[in-house]
């Protein structure tokens, strides 16, 4: 052995101790783009005033001087984005490090499994045919049911590549991989279609749809949603000892006692509801699920007990400084989110992926 080699010990209390300042320095990274994002934009508003504002909603005595029009802004338009921006940002994330672990892939993400194509497919069906099959209803109706047409159109595409790729009580992640990969490459073509068929006004909706926002959120769609959005990210925590045994093997891990099937099929079911509500809130916002889990495996290690943890707080902060970004960096205009996170999120995963040939070619 060498002289300079460090014991098991010593090597886990460093990790351990990496681990908690990385945790610490994602926790302060929450705050401060909290705060940023309150205060930017086209009404300022310094932190003071923040929390001066939140102190007067909450009952309490205001900490500070703010305007009138500063406690619209922030309490109307840009709390509960911020909200929607954290916890889609959390639950992307968290769904993006179970697929990864499922997987055993660290580029795999949910998108491969169809579900946010799907849901994209029937908020595209509805904007494109509503006014043909719909045009009875009222308008608002015809907006609340977008949300909800995403959402099932994401459930039931995962439902299909989940039955496919089931045979004999067993669930196959390759069949699963390859299944959504035909299944989304047939909902492209549907799209197409449906671009091909649309007016001006339907191909504006549905190309915003298709590219991401965060804005257009109302305090009560956020209620509805925030269920759907963070429960599933924390049951999805709570399978973090099960994936740590898939990482080594379905076999091994069903030797060392894990229930490998059940745990497949939570982290499929799991992550569909989450995704799916993500995307019918916001629409498609690409690579926040594929590259925020790999920058935390980095970052703390490939332990699912810490590193879901880390993504979900590192995808809350990135997407909402995302987002701070695409309503600023063009103001009065507003820039699509989701192309500020595959302008990121592309080059990434191309870099990881010449790096993983690179290392099996070695």
């Amino acid at each position: 052995m060498s002289h300079t080699a460090i014991p098991a010990p010593m090597r886990m209390r460093a990790q351990l101790t990496r681990s908690r300042v990385v945790m610490l320095m994602l926790g302060f990274l929450l705050v401060a783009s909290f705060i940023f994002s309150a205060g930017l934009g086209a009404v300022q508003i310094p932190p003071s005033a923040i929390l001066s504002v939140l102190c007067g909603a909450l009952g309490l005595p205001p900490l500070g001087q703010h305007t009138a029009l500063q406690a619209t802004v922030l309490i109307s338009i840009r709390l509960p984005r911020i909200l929607l921006g954290l916890m889609v940002g959390a639950s992307l994330s968290a769904a993006g490090a179970a697929t990864q672990g499922m997987f055993r892939n660290p580029l795999a993400d949910p998108g491969l499994i169809g579900i946010s194509s799907g849901a994209a497919l029937a908020a595209g069906l509805l904007i494109v045919l509503g006014d043909r099959f719909l045009a009875h209803l009222p308008s608002d109706y015809r907006a609340a049911m977008l949300p909800v047409a995403a959402f099932l159109g994401g459930i039931v595409t995962t439902g299909i590549v989940y039955r496919l790729a089931s045979r004999d009580g067993r669930t196959h992640v390759t069949t699963m991989l390859l299944a959504g990969v035909a299944l989304n490459a047939g909902i492209g073509a549907a799209l197409g279609l449906l671009i091909f068929l649309s007016n001006d006004q339907s191909l504006r909706d549905l190309n915003f749809w298709l590219l991401g926002s965060l804005s257009g959120v109302t305090w009560p769609n956020l209620l509805v949603a925030a269920p759907l959005l963070i429960l599933p990210a924390l049951l999805l925590l709570r399978l973090a000892g099960p994936l740590n045994g898939l990482l080594l093997g379905e076999t091994e891990a069903f030797h060392l006692g894990f229930a490998v099937e059940n745990t497949k099929r939570a982290v499929t079911v799991l992550t569909a509801l989450t995704v799916g509500t993500a995307v019918a809130l916001t629409g498609v916002i690409g690579f926040v699920s594929l590259v925020v889990p790999h920058i935390a495996r980095q970052l703390v290690g490939p332990d699912h007990r810490v590193m879901m943890p880390a993504a979900l707080l590192l995808g809350a902060s990135l997407l909402t400084l995302a987002d701070l970004l695409a309503r600023t960096l063009a103001l009065p205009q507003e820039i699509p989110i989701g192309i500020l996170t595959s302008a990121v999120g592309a080059p990434f995963f191309l870099i990881q992926l010449l790096r993983h040939r690179a290392a099996a070619q070695s």
